[in-house]
């Protein structure tokens, strides 16, 4: 069964944006720029996510969905001790990528700031569903891997976006490049761990008070240009 999921817009984080935008220094210019652009865009956005869950099984590198297979020695690992997981979609809607592609024209500095917002916007979603998913199922969660990580091919997205429907639920399309729109939309999957959360257990607590996490130690990608920003 799919299920969709609305979200209230979570807080900005200003210092995250800015690293997305590649900026390794603050100053008030720099701050009013990026407030402004916030003000414009906060009202404009839409917070969706579709997904399903899904039992998985592993041999050694072939993690097999019932529905699909895939061969991914990095995802094999990471869901290692699952039997479920959970397939997701997650959109911001259509209306950044109009302000980008409208300050692309006429000011770049403010299109670079958009891009920057769109990015840390979709991880704080993503950062909302799985703590909503993780709190609901209470068990623990894997992080979440993406097509496009270490080994996974950008072509199974064709997969889950024909089991989830993505289209049709929120609004999210795939072109024949395997590229997403709108474009500050992110696929994944989240594996569920069997044992489940005791609320007075001492490590349940400390993550629960510190859900994020370092985002560059987890991820596969070391050439990536935001790490270490």
């Amino acid at each position: 069964m799919i299920l969709t999921k609305s979200y209230e817009a979570p807080p900005f984080c200003e210092k995250e944006i800015l690293r997305y935008a590649g900026c390794k220094s603050e100053d008030a210019k720099l701050l009013r720029l990026l407030r402004a652009c916030i003000e414009e865009v906060k009202d404009k956005l839409a917070y969706k996510v579709c997904y399903r869950e899904l039992p998985i099984t592993i041999a050694e590198e072939t993690c097999d969905f019932g529905s699909f297979t895939l061969y991914s020695q990095n995802l094999a690992k990471n869901l290692k001790d699952c039997k479920t997981v959970i397939v997701f979609a997650a959109t911001l809607g259509v209306e950044i990528d109009r302000l980008i592609t409208k300050y692309g024209h006429i000011s770049p500095s403010k299109a670079l700031m958009f891009q920057a917002i769109g990015a840390e916007r979709i991880e704080a979603l993503c950062d909302a569903f799985c703590k909503d998913i993780a709190d609901e199922k209470r068990k623990r969660t894997k992080p979440r891997f993406s097509p496009g990580y270490g080994d996974v091919p950008l072509a199974v997205q064709r997969e889950l976006f024909q089991i989830l429907e993505c289209s049709k639920k929120i609004g999210l399309s795939l072109n024949d490049s395997l590229l997403m729109s709108p474009s500050k939309s992110v696929t994944a999957f989240l594996g569920l761990t069997e044992d489940g959360i005791d609320e007075e257990d001492e490590a349940y607590k400390t993550v629960k008070g510190k859900r994020e996490m370092n985002k560059c130690a987890a991820c596969m990608k070391t050439d990536c240009a935001y790490r270490g920003v």
